[in-house]
């Protein structure tokens, strides 16, 4: 690719409440923090975790120096309030009413 190269990524972060989703186009050798960063210029009034948060790319957790592909979907997580595997695991040992 030469220097002028770009590529349009997706950012999302999603609420219990709300989905937030962010087109971005940069330059194709960007890394997904600077995309996030991209993303982040564009939606200063969202309160979203933007430094915090794990990222990952279509469902996959990813490091924010990795370079996504032209078209991704990154993904900010939020942290979930239980572990779903626990509470099933809970629902099942507890006595039967």
């Amino acid at each position: 690719m030469n220097g002028g190269a770009r590529k349009r990524c997706i950012v999302a972060y999603a609420t219990a409440e709300q989905q937030f989703l962010w087109p971005v186009e940069i330059a194709a050798t960007a890394s997904i923090a600077e995309v996030i960063a991209a993303a982040r210029r564009a939606a200063p009034e969202a309160a979203v975790p933007w430094d915090t948060a794990p990222v990952g790319v279509f469902g996959e957790l990813r490091t924010r120096e990795a370079v996504p592909a032209d078209g991704a979907r990154i993904e900010l997580y939020r942290p979930l309030a239980a572990d779903p595997r626990a509470r099933r695991r809970a629902r099942l040992t507890a006595p039967r009413r």
